[in-house]
């Protein structure tokens, strides 16, 4: 950061993730067992679970993050030498509850608005408690001959009806597409 100019507040009044994250570094071994260290300092398994494997990625994050109340950088080994990063972000404090007797202006706008249909798109192969990222597919493009593509996004809202989703896990670098109805 410049320190001559002057650091403006986050526009949405929440406050920026730290500069220096805690890194959690995840080794795993051939048999699927986990290892994880915090900045460092091994973060062993409670003794009643046993060891973390796998199937406990999942809680073995929510334990180091304190169940989401804490940002940090994510570093996955793999027995083949394959690495995975990816960063943890905390989860958002709940807003402050409005009295029933004032509605907000928002609060009267959704009365008079339609819901947005939901619509669900799922698949296997996840790591259990992994992040995965959800994008709509708003359009398609080609590849030049030099193997660049390049996308011109349209910022207005798109509909959903008749897209495609792609789910993406972070860690596990599954991917997936889907296609809404």
């Amino acid at each position: 950061m410049n320190p001559l100019r002057p650091r403006r507040p986050h526009p949405t009044g929440e406050p920026d993730a730290p500069v220096e994250l805690p890194h959690v570094l995840v080794r795993v071994a051939p048999d699927g067992t986990l290892t994880a260290t915090v900045d460092g300092t091994p973060f062993p398994a409670a003794a009643k679970s046993g060891a973390w494997t796998r199937a406990t990625f999942g809680q073995l994050m929510d334990a180091i993050t304190q169940d989401r109340t804490i940002t940090l950088r994510v570093e996955v080994r793999e027995s083949d030498g394959t690495v995975f990063t990816d960063i943890i972000h905390a989860r958002k404090p709940p807003r402050t509850a409005v009295p029933p007797d004032k509605p907000t202006h928002r609060a009267r706008r959704q009365r008079h608005t339609r819901r947005p249909r939901s619509v669900d798109a799922t698949t296997d192969g996840f790591i259990p408690g992994e992040d995965v990222a959800v994008a709509l597919i708003i359009a398609h493009t080609n590849a030049t001959e030099t193997g660049q593509a390049h996308a011109g996004i349209d910022a207005d809202p798109v509909p959903a009806r008749g897209q495609e989703v792609i789910l993406l896990g972070r860690v596990s670098g599954t991917l997936a597409v889907r296609r809404l109805a």
